[in-house]
């Protein structure tokens, strides 16, 4: 079985690799609902016990999805995961995505319009149309969504006091209530990590892409705020949109994006010491995640049950310490970042 964790101060044990949904919403490109649906089932069947999805993935089609995933493989122990922020119009027809912001395009998805809001009632609606998409009467943790720059531009702080006066305060109820069992936030940037950690009482954050084996700037502010303040980290996008997935061939992507030349120059030699202690360079990456003590669970996305199998295999496959040291000599990684004790996770 795979490791649990405790996250943070809440208790609440997730598995050190959990299912990131994000795919199910038909990012990128179509999946058919038989396939999605397998994969949530054989994550669930191999072990995992978090899965994380929100209604962006797909205007709602990843939240259905693991929902039918689940009810394949029943039981307890499940720590399901999902966010607020947008809430779905069933009457009116998806917008074309915004200019001048960042954001992963989904190529199919339900067709339900989706709109920003991140008040009190507007985070109460969105959660009740979570729980009617997953089928499910309880959550485990709610999260905030995408109240960041990459989102939301100029709009950033009007979003920020909008989800700290309204958003918030609906989820402090809800976890006083007993409804759901943490509250947090899940976004891209490391600095918007900490002005939340610091503007409330969170139990849990989800950083996307900002602690990997090509970028640590998370550590410099938000991790160790995280284990001062008990704060339980999740961390996403640990192959910084696949780059350190495929490595540095042509097309890859950075941040949703095809990978700039610093980029690619950075990978390539990053795949160079990893091809020098035959460790292929997702495992490396993947596990280098989940070495930072503030880190409770890396979730990753499949599109398929071979994907969600590859993906457990990486934890069992051994990485030598000179990787690290070496990495580190190159200059590749910092001299104190935390790496793994050993091969493998018990």
């Amino acid at each position: 079985m795979i490791e649990t964790r405790p996250l943070g101060r809440t208790g609440l044990p997730v598995s050190v690799l959990g299912f990131g949904a994000a795919p199910l919403g038909d990012l990128y490109a179509r999946l058919d609902d038989e396939t999605a649906v397998a994969a949530v089932a054989a994550a669930r069947g191999a072990g995992m016990t978090l899965f994380d999805t929100s209604p962006h993935y797909g205007n709602g089609l990843s939240e259905l999805r693991v929902g039918a995933g689940l009810r394949r493989q029943p039981g307890a122990g499940v720590v399901l995961s999902t966010k607020i922020g947008r809430v779905m119009d069933p009457r009116r027809r998806p917008d074309p995505p915004p200019a001048g912001v960042i954001s992963p395009g989904f190529a199919g998805g339900v067709p339900h319009r989706a709109s920003f809001d991140y008040s009190y009632d507007g985070a109460l609606r969105a959660f009740e149309q979570s729980l009617l998409r997953l089928g499910v009467d309880r959550i485990d943790i709610l999260l905030i969504h995408d109240v960041d720059v990459w989102t939301h531009g100029d709009g950033f702080e009007a979003r920020f006091k909008e989800a700290m006066d309204g958003a918030y305060r609906a989820l402090d109820r809800l976890r006083a209530e007993g409804v759901v069992k943490a509250i947090g936030v899940g976004i891209n940037e490391a600095e918007t990590c900490v002005r939340f950690a610091e503007a409330g009482d969170f139990d849990t954050v989800l950083m996307a892409g900002r602690y990997s084996l090509l970028e640590q700037g998370g550590a410099d502010s938000f991790l160790p705020l995280a284990l001062r303040k008990r704060i339980g980290v999740i961390l996403g996008g640990v192959y910084n949109s696949g780059i350190l997935a495929t490595g540095a061939v042509e097309g890859a992507r950075y941040n949703y994006r095809p990978a700039p030349p610093e980029i690619m120059a950075r990978v390539r030699r990053i795949e160079a010491v990893c091809r020098a202690h035959a460790v292929a360079l997702p495992d490396a990456a993947l596990r280098f995640a989940m070495a930072h003590p503030a880190v409770a669970s890396v979730v990753l996305g499949a599109v398929s049950a071979a994907e969600v199998a590859r993906n457990v295999a990486s934890l069992a496959r051994p990485i030598p310490a000179r990787l690290w040291s070496d990495l580190k000599a190159e200059g590749l990684l910092a001299a104190d970042a935390p790496v793994p004790a050993e091969a493998a996770p018990a």
